[in-house]
């Protein structure tokens, strides 16, 4: 008993670890753009469509032979074609994820420094991908494995927030108002900050003997996350306002101090570096043994594409998680409906299911496009 258990925490903990992200750090400043009513109403519904997405994945990955993974999947039930297709929303979902860390945290490090050693926003985005590059570069998984732990620690500084900001709360700040501006602005970002089915088959594995708790922990995986991410949410808003930036942490020194303001951005900087490393090293693991690529040809692929984009002016952390989110974890999204296809035959009941999932995702998919090449 106490063994199965065990194995359901665990692979809770690392589904959460792996939704928990740097895409939240955006809603406080989604739901001030478009009213926090337009943003409930995407943030359950995505939430369940996420919740489906991902309940039907794990019935791919029990139907699957175990030690595969999403690429490998795609190819079992999907062909070569499959695959390829599947290989590219995957390689460019964590490229363009490197490149929001990269953003984000230099920010987190230019706030936190910036005050007294100056310099302008890209010196600490430098810096940022020095060390990230570095870590990554010299195989340090001592910091990856930090990530597992951080979910806890994770926790534990939001909860810190949330009590201390309770005092600074204005509900007037909170308008519960629909906003037609901007009003597809939080589907990208809310698919990005939900989503963590590449881990799905690792859970299985943790489950073992368990298996049949699976669909259980995936439930419990995300709504753990949409709970934290909603408190995040309303105690930063309900903050700073109209002031709160596509961040979140930032520009809170008026309303907490500066010394509180500080520990949360570097509370900011921790989750997003330790990620950051984590995702580089899987990253270029993937490219040293799937594609057989020299190790140095790697490295260099993870780490300087994000940096490249960045210099080339894709600095809009907004932009970027709604252009990962809505067309990379779209396509993502459409290779997992076809792949339970395959798995249940297509009969009639599995099409009538999934044939408005998928028509979601291409919809989200054409918007971002379009919305991208204006």
């Amino acid at each position: 008993m106490q063994d199965k258990i065990k194995k359901i925490i665990y692979a809770i903990s690392v589904l959460v670890g792996t939704i928990i992200g740097v895409g939240f750090f955006s809603f406080p400043y989604i739901a001030g753009q478009v009213g926090i009513k337009t943003f409930l109403i995407y943030f359950f519904l995505l939430g369940g469509l996420v919740l489906v997405v991902h309940i039907l994945f794990g019935e791919v990955s029990l139907a699957t032979p175990d030690y595969l993974r999403f690429s490998g999947f795609a190819k079992t039930h999907l062909g070569k074609t499959g695959e390829k297709i599947t290989s590219f929303s995957i390689i460019f979902s964590l490229l363009g994820s490197l490149l929001a860390y990269l953003i984000v945290g230099g920010k987190f490090l230019w706030g936190i420094f910036s005050n007294f050693l100056g310099g302008e926003e890209y010196i600490y985005v430098l810096l940022y991908f020095i060390f990230g590059a570095g870590f990554i570069y010299f195989g340090m998984r001592a910091i990856s494995k930090l990530e597992f732990f951080g979910i806890y620690f994770i926790f534990l500084i939001l909860f810190l927030i949330i009590i201390y900001c309770f005092p600074f709360l204005k509900f007037s700040n909170i308008k519960i108002a629909l906003n037609s501006k901007d009003i597809f602005l939080p589907y990208g970002p809310i698919l990005y900050a939900l989503w963590g089915a590449s881990l799905i088959p690792d859970a299985e594995e943790i489950l073992g003997k368990e298996k049949k708790y699976l669909g259980k922990v995936i439930f419990i995986s995300i709504l753990i996350p949409m709970i934290i991410y909603l408190l995040f949410t309303f105690t930063i808003l309900g903050v700073a306002g109209k002031n709160v930036v596509p961040e979140g942490l930032l520009n809170l020194e008026n309303a907490l101090g500066k010394e509180f303001s500080k520990i949360a951005l570097f509370f900011g900087f921790l989750t997003t570096f330790t990620s950051f490393v984590a995702l580089g090293l899987t990253l270029e693991k993937m490219f040293v043994y799937d594609y057989k690529l020299n190790k140095n040809l790697s490295w260099g692929i993870v780490c300087f594409i994000p940096l490249l984009f960045y210099f080339l002016g894709f600095k809009n952390f907004i932009e970027v998680i709604s252009f990962i989110g809505a067309i990379f974890l779209g396509i993502s999204g459409i290779m997992i409906i076809l792949m339970y296809q395959k798995v249940k035959k297509a009969t009639l009941k599995v099409k009538i299911l999934t044939f408005p999932l998928i028509l979601i995702f291409v919809f989200g998919i054409i918007y971002q496009i379009i919305y991208f090449l204006k």
